[in-house]
């Protein structure tokens, strides 16, 4: 029997037992025209194959086709366990790039646009399908659209900070068998001040006078339960209170995590439906420019991940290589990472979780800000980010309802790098990012929000505010740098030096970007930011004397070096592409751990 690629269950924090992955061979064909469901591909055989869940621009999918696709097309037989019999099936898309439709057995059972995030298909009762069905998957990805990419290259080839696309499937295909009335995906609310998880069960078709249980769990065994009769609320709330003695709180560095059992009842008693689940208990909090966790600050030594593979593109090739990439980083001293234009992997966040790995989350919006940028000017925003702003607040709603119960998210930032220079007129740049901002503030109040990463700032007096800084030579990064003491930092302006952000308002700040320093000694191709070391100790002194200046600044919270690996053309990884070592990873460590002047008490 063929190995089934990428065979762990893709959705930890909320799992079932029974569950069957959908990776491995299917058939597969390229529609360059669109033209598909014109021409019959829904209803035939295709003239190809590929190994999902890699995209087929991809080395493992087999078919490795990196010119464009406006559509490919997917099919396979599925064969349904009759043991499953007496419930709903429901068949999931961890993600599809980019808009996605999906038939079985001949009928429409599905739509999603986005590249980023998971969607379901309900199949219906599975004593309807039979033994085997047909799932056919259509996705749509035309380079006409004006669409969120993140770092998808929009020439032929890649460019600048741009690469490889990703087209149709690339991450896993499963389904599982569901009771109609069943639990949905927990919202878990830590809270270190009152000892205590508060866990909102939301049901689908709720039926009054049930009961719902969650129970917690440490290595010890049970630590607290606590139960809700259902009716009266779409999501009861269940509050796991923790003893004094069984309190453990995640850290940096320590993902102390507890197990949650999730139960739903009938009225007679009977287990319905149950799933698996867990929580760690830690707290984020502001203190005038200083950002706690846990009621302590603690320095953000980040690293800007962009999760590329050589092989995978956008998907690992393997669950060992997403813990891989976050111990890599733990090594060189860094303690968390701005996942960065791309909405990593559920797999991902649960193994930060567990390694307690602070992450802010991110989208991939550069599909439609930076283009805007670079190809319309400013001469009619509007026109520009009319059809994209809806797609990021749509698909940036689904981001923050997917990942809001990962301790190892310490704050979202929405957008990166957006550069329109505030004018005599409102436009929709600054209607994207007062929506995506409050979608992330009424969704989520447990966490910071920072509206965008770098340049046009559009929300006074937001939680949180940065800047982008490139500088090479450290004495004059640290003049720079240097009017944050006065209220007055450095903050970003465009090309002809004009204004772009609202006023800096005193809130936590931190150099989001910074370094990105060339050193490629297996080729002189390639590019980094400013000019190269001639040597390597050159490189390890302008390394300190960049972290040194932003470690020493008493306002400063944080901040991300650019970045963990090469991608591509860009050779300013601490690490190369393939993920081997680059440097003396204890030369760099030592830079980054020593105590920052915000640690100090």
């Amino acid at each position: 029997m063929a190995t089934i690629p990428r065979p762990e269950y893709p959705r930890p924090q909320f799992a079932r037992k029974e569950w069957q992955n959908l990776n491995g061979e299917w058939e597969f064909e390229i529609d360059y025209a669109d033209t598909g469901l014109e021409r019959g591909l829904r209803d035939r055989s295709l003239s190809g194959v590929i190994t999902v869940p890699f995209c087929p621009e991809s080395h493992l999918s087999g078919v490795e086709h990196t010119d464009f696709m406006n559509a490919v097309w997917y099919r396979r037989e599925v064969a349904v366990p009759r043991e499953w019999r007496g419930q709903r099936l429901l068949l999931h898309f961890q993600a599809v790039d980019y808009e996605t439709t999906v038939w079985v057995n001949g009928r429409e059972v599905g739509r999603h646009r986005g590249g980023f995030t998971p969607f379901s298909c309900d199949l219906g009762p599975v004593s309807q399908l039979g033994a085997k069905m047909t799932v056919v998957v259509r996705a749509r990805d035309s380079q006409t659209w004006l669409k969120p990419g993140g770092k998808q290259s929009d020439q032929y080839g890649n460019y600048g900070c741009f690469y490889t696309r990703t087209t149709g499937i690339w991450q896993t295909v499963w389904m599982e068998p569901v009771p109609e009335t069943r639990l949905l995906r927990p919202r878990i609310t830590p809270s270190v001040a009152d000892s205590c998880f508060r866990v909102e069960l939301p049901i689908a078709n709720p039926k009054s006078d049930w009961r719902v249980t969650a129970v917690l769990r440490d290595s010890g065994g049970e630590v607290a339960t606590a139960t809700a009769v259902t009716g009266t609320d779409f999501a009861p709330v269940l509050t796991l209170r923790i003893p004094e003695d069984r309190l453990r709180l995640w850290q940096p560095g320590d993902g102390q995590l507890y197990d949650l059992e999730l139960t739903l009842a009938d009225k007679r008693g009977n287990v319905v439906d149950h799933a698996t689940s867990y929580a760690g208990l830690r707290s984020v909090a502001i203190d005038g420019y200083k950002i706690l966790v846990n009621g302590k600050p603690v320095f953000q030594r980040l690293v800007l991940d962009q999760g590329y593979y050589p092989d995978g593109l956008m998907t690992a090739p393997t669950d060992e290589a997403l813990v891989r990439d976050i111990t890599l980083s733990m090594r060189a001293g860094f303690n968390g990472a701005r996942l960065h234009q791309k909405v990593f992997e559920e797999r991902f966040l649960y193994h930060a979780d567990s390694l307690g790995y602070l992450v802010w989350g991110e989208f991939g919006d550069w599909g439609g800000c930076v283009r805007y940028a670079a190809t319309a000017g400013q001469a009619q925003p509007d026109a520009f980010f009319h059809q994209p702003a809806a797609a990021i607040i749509a698909q940036w709603t689904e981001v923050l309802a997917r990942d809001y119960s990962h301790p190892s998210i310490v704050g979202w930032c929405p957008l990166n790098e957006t550069w329109e220079e505030i004018g005599d007129r409102i436009t929709t740049l600054s209607d994207l990012q007062t929506a995506v901002y409050l979608a992330a503030k009424n969704m989520d109040v447990t966490r910071p929000v920072l509206d965008t990463s770098g340049y046009s700032h559009r929300i006074a007096g937001a939680d949180v505010f940065d800047s982008h800084n490139y500088t090479q030579d450290p004495g004059k990064f640290a003049n720079e740098m240097a009017g944050l003491a006065n209220d007055q930092p450095f903050v970003n302006v465009n090309a002809s030096g004009g204004s772009i952000s609202v006023p800096y308002a005193g809130q936590p700040y931190f150099c989001s970007e910074f370094g990105g320093i060339c050193w490629n000694p297996r080729s002189p191709e390639g590019w980094g930011y400013g000019e190269a070391p001639q040597t390597i100790e050159e490189f390890y002194a302008r390394f300190k004397g960049l972290c040194d200046v932003l470690l020493d600044n008493p306002r400063m919270f944080g901040y991300c070096y650019t970045q963990l690996t090469d991608v591509f053309q860009e050779c300013n990884g601490i690490f190369f592409f393939d993920r081997s070592q680059k440097f003396d990873l204890g030369r760099i460590y030592a830079v980054q751990t020593r105590r920052a002047a915000s640690e100090r008490v």
